[in-house]
């Protein structure tokens, strides 16, 4: 199981939100790649921390759709699936529209010129085919709204949901198929401008139900044989199971 280079990151300041953000980000970033098995010894020795946070994180990203826990036999990496993608998605839409509805009435022109900027950043990203950085500039544009809508469950939310798309946005913005969402972001920040707050949420909603996923393309992103380890160790872990049999008919 590959980890990134840094060893003993969490030594000193340990806390339970580090340990399962950096797991979540190594998940997003491919770094561990869908169907690879996350063992507790790696875990340990790449994070410099007991098991207990490991598996308390663990769960939390179970609980998230990134992992799939199988108990007693291993916890792998989760596939990327298109039922999962697409309930993420709607979820995320949908929490976007909110906080765009609620951010535009108050939103500064300070906010406004951070939210051009950053889409002039993910433009020349999405150019240059970078995708950290075009996902950096669009987590900056969406973050406006989020920072000045006033409702702490939305950002919960979307920390929950958020992780399942974004590893499906990297195919996305790795190729041109992203370009027409810096006009969506433009079209955004009109609505804004006007102080039209029901405009802008739905240019918000359309922006995310824009990420269309189609199954091929998940497909091509699992590693081969997912399908058929977990299928394995399914069955390893199932309660056996006992044919019953009609009852012998009585000797004459």
């Amino acid at each position: 199981m590959p980890t990134p280079d840094l060893q003993g990151v969490h030594k000193r300041s340990l806390l339970r939100d580090n340990v399962f953000e950096s797991i979540r980000d190594a998940i997003v970033d491919g770094t561990f790649t869908p169907g690879e098995r996350l063992k507790d010894t790696e875990l340990e020795a790449w994070l410099g921390v007991s098991r207990t946070p490991i598996r308390e994180a663990l769960l939390r990203l179970e609980r998230a759709g990134l992992v799939v826990a199988l108990p007693g036999k291993a916890t792998i990496v989760a596939p990327y699936d298109l039922a999962s993608t697409v309930n993420a998605q709607q979820v995320v839409a949908a929490m976007h529209e909110l906080a765009a509805r609620l951010a535009v009435p108050v939103i500064t022109d300070a906010a406004i010129s951070t939210m051009v900027t950053a889409n002039t950043r993910f433009e020349r990203a999405l150019e240059r085919l970078d995708i950290e950085a075009a996902l950096n500039a669009d987590d900056e544009f969406h973050a406006v709204f989020i920072s000045l809508c006033g409702n702490d469950v939305i950002q919960e939310v979307l920390e929950q949901t958020t992780p399942v798309i974004r590893r499906v946005e990297r195919m996305r913005f790795g190729s041109f198929a992203g370009r027409h969402s810096v006009a969506q972001h433009a079209t955004i920040v009109e609505h804004t401008r006007r102080g039209d707050a029901e405009a802008a949420a739905i240019a918000c909603r359309e922006n995310w139900l824009s990420l269309r996923f189609t199954l091929s393309q998940l497909r091509k992103q699992q590693t081969p044989g997912f399908r058929l380890i977990v299928g394995r160790l399914r069955a390893a872990s199932a309660p056996p199971t006992h044919r019953i049999l009609p009852p012998a008919e009585p000797r004459r």
